[in-house]
């Protein structure tokens, strides 16, 4: 159990509006397009040329339900957006009473929490908006702007506890000796500051639309997902007709579908291409990886990998241990890129608020909040923000990229899960599958031109810390 004194003790008396809030259109505000560290422009000619000399080997992994403020609160690294380096940030305990009591973000001492927050697309508006059902007009319009004020009244609602109680589990943040493994990436590599979810809501949509470009109108954890319901293109098929090889390493233990089987063409062609986890660090130690290797972790209660409550977030690095040591003392090294993200930021708070975005197509998802209202989505804003990390060995050290480029328009633009995609298109010539895909900043020019040498051999394994409060 978490040490009430730490936390009791931050309890405000007025709530803190974040100084860059502010999302309107696609940029937030205060943030900047980060200047190219190889001069690379995204997307050019020559940037791409060299995206496809370097690499060869891809490894994505999407691991769970964290947000960015959850995880590298804590971190005091320059260009960071976080409450370490920018203060604390606070949230009343009733929305309803802007200017009443509030409590904050802060350092914690535990692994993981017990009650998993809200993340359904209602469950996502009530805390970035304090409203189940807000005005999707206003929204567009810039009218109804988020001030990601509801995550403590949220967590009161779903779980009928106090609200210390909820703010220790949704406003807390790790520090930098809690997460050593992590700390090492940020270290070494890059660390996206702006990259949000797909989708304000669950888990099987956002990962359908990190790798299809949309989720195909839905909204929540469906028995779709279970049945390979999903009838559209993906970045398996489209690999396949490419000639590009491919595995999704399956480390769910059967609790359900590895990700590749949400699309109904895998089921029906690539059957085969779905191997146990234990496969990946063998063909990347051996030097046999395929041109993408997708990584779906275990989840989501106690022993498992993802990060996702209440599985530990120690668990968790060892995971990301394990990849980047295979990958990294491997024959594979010199020509891979790896992405570590996340799926979506599963209800903990942040204090960036996330930005509107193109459509990923013309379908909707409607769903009953908890207080009984309908809310119909469009699929026409990001989810909350999220960690993700670039590791390569031409990858910049120690950097944090800003926003990026939407190279339809040329204004800046966050990152966001269908970035992936905008690259790996550029990376194996293939053709964006949905209009946010299109419109999606591209990171090739985040590869340079000469081989690292000072990467890391290992990194450090976290340390046994509390449990679940």
């Amino acid at each position: 159990m978490v040490n009430t004194t730490a936390f009791l003790g931050l309890m405000a008396t007025a709530t803190s509006v974040i100084e860059n809030a502010a999302v309107v259109g696609n940029t937030s505000k205060g943030a900047t397009v980060s200047p190219p560290p190889f001069g690379y422009k995204a997307g050019s000619a020559e940037s791409v040329s060299n995206l496809k000399d370097k690499i060869k080997h891809v490894v994505w992994v999407l691991l769970e339900n964290r947000s960015f403020d959850n995880i590298l609160g804590g971190v005091a690294r320059p260009g960071l957006d976080n409450p370490t380096n920018h203060g604390n940030v606070c949230n009343p305990l009733n929305v309803s009473d802007p200017d009443g009591p509030s409590l904050c973000t802060r350092s914690k001492d535990f692994d993981s929490i017990a009650n998993d927050p809200d993340h359904s697309v209602t469950g996502n508006n009530f805390e970035f908006y304090g409203q189940f059902v807000p005005d999707n007009t206003a929204i567009q319009s810039g009218e109804l702007t988020a001030t990601n004020q509801g995550f403590i009244e949220k967590q009161t609602i779903s779980y009928n506890i106090s609200a210390h109680l909820a703010a220790a589990q949704v406003m807390g943040f790790y520090d930098e000796a809690e997460i050593p493994t992590l700390l090492n990436i940020v270290d070494g590599f890059t660390t996206f500051n702006y990259w949000f979810s797909c989708i304000p809501g669950p888990t099987f949509p956002n990962r359908a639309c990190a790798l299809a470009g949309t989720s195909d109108g839905h909204g929540s954890n469906d028995e779709s997902f279970n049945v390979a319901g999903l009838d559209i293109n993906s970045i398996f098929e489209t690999a396949s007709s490419k000639g590009i090889s491919w595995l999704n390493y399956d480390g769910t233990n059967g609790a359900f579908p590895p990700d590749a089987l949400y699309f109904s063409w895998t089921a029906a062609n690539a059957k085969s291409n779905l191997v146990p986890i234990e496969n990946f660090f063998q063909d990347a130690y051996l030097g046999v990886l395929p041109q993408l290797s997708y990584l779906t972790p275990s989840c989501c209660d106690l022993n498992t990998n993802s990060m996702h409550p209440d599985g530990n977030v120690s668990y968790g690095q060892i995971f990301v241990k394990q990849i980047y040591d295979a990958v990294r003392q491997g024959p594979h090294w010199e020509d891979t890129l790896l992405l570590i993200t996340y799926d979506e930021s599963g209800g903990f708070h942040d204090h960036v608020p996330s930005p509107l975005a193109v459509q990923t197509d013309s379908k909707s998802y409607t769903e009953t909040a908890q207080n009984g209202q309908n809310y119909t989505f469009n699929f026409d804003r990001l989810g909350g923000r999220m960690p993700t990390w670039l590791v390569s060995s031409y990858a910049p050290e120690g950097h944090v990229e800003d926003l990026g480029t939407n190279p339809v328009t040329g204004a800046p633009e966050a990152y966001s899960a269908t970035s992936v995609l905008k690259t790996l298109g550029l990376l194996w010539d293939f053709e964006d599958f949905t209009p946010r895909v299109s419109n999606s900043p591209s990171f090739d020019h985040l590869i340079g031109p000469k081989m690292r040498t000072n990467a890391p051999l290992i990194l450090t394994p976290p340390k046994p810390f509390p449990n679940d409060t």
